[in-house]
């Protein structure tokens, strides 16, 4: 399986299982625009762990840290979701404006040590 991390605003998103890795719904964002295959919210960042970092690059190494702690207390949801992913590709789908300093990318990350 193909793990592809892309904005939800950004045009040309990519084919296959599309999924919503944020806790929050994006503004502006319809459902129809979306076209989602699923919402992972319960594999998003905690609220305390996503408002301690706010988007900081400075924490950025810390907020991984932390992050990809509690994904492996979520360890079996996850491997729930990538059972459910019928396609070639995964598309994690978020809504933050630095795509250097998501936690997507995290979440990328420890999807494919799982898969």
């Amino acid at each position: 399986m193909n793990i592809i991390v892309h904005r939800i605003y950004d045009d040309d998103v990519p084919q296959g299982y599309r999924v919503l890795v944020d806790r929050l719904w994006p503004r502006g964002i319809s459902k129809e625009k979306a076209d989602l295959d699923g919402h992972w919210k319960d594999l998003a960042p905690g609220n305390e762990l996503r408002k301690w970092f706010d988007h900081d690059p400075e924490k950025w190494a810390d907020f991984r840290k932390k992050y990809m702690s509690e994904l492996s207390d979520h360890k079996a949801v996850a491997k729930e979701h990538l059972e459910e992913v019928d396609r070639k590709n995964l598309v994690l789908l978020y809504g933050a404006k630095d795509k250097d300093h998501t936690h997507a990318l995290v979440l990328k990350e420890y999807l494919e040590k799982l898969n």
